[in-house]
């Protein structure tokens, strides 16, 4: 079933669901990451989105990595599984959801990097000291993680 969400949301309206979320942190050759600045809440994340129905994960976050940057994920590595009342969250639109993020780290892509204009304002490699302050509400538990997994390498 395409887009889950927007039919479970015909039936349920802004009221909370769950949302199963496959989302990937980019890993450019200078251990950069990949962020996108969101057109609907103006705020940056990586690469991320709901699981369709039967959708395997690992898929989910290559489809959604290619969706939103235009790069296809040769090799993903399982980072995490994050969860709990930091991923709860209200769309501008007012749509809330409790998140349950499956973070892959790529570090194995390809292709050029082309925002989906629909969803990405900028396209943005950053150095891992240098995260914008403003980060999407639901991807700061990821990042927080991911950061202190780089600084004890």
């Amino acid at each position: 079933m395409k887009e889950y969400i927007k039919s479970m949301r015909k039936l349920v309206g802004k009221r909370p669901i769950l949302q199963c979320g496959a989302s990937v942190i980019a890993v450019n050759e200078k251990n950069e990451i990949l962020l996108q600045l969101r057109k609907d809440n103006n705020c940056w994340a990586y690469a991320g989105g709901a699981v369709e129905i039967d959708e395997i994960v690992e898929e989910a976050a290559q489809r959604e990595l290619f969706e939103e940057t235009g790069l296809r994920a040769n090799k993903l590595d399982l980072f995490g599984v994050f969860s709990g009342p930091e991923l709860h969250y209200i769309y501008p639109n007012g749509d809330e959801v409790s998140n349950i993020e499956i973070l892959y780290i790529c570090k194995d892509y390809a292709g050029e990097l082309i925002p989906q204009l629909d969803e990405v304002l900028e396209l943005k490699f950053f150095p891992i000291d240098d995260i914008p302050e403003n980060l999407s509400p639901p991807v700061v538990k990821g990042m927080k993680a991911y950061i202190a997994f780089c600084k004890r390498l």
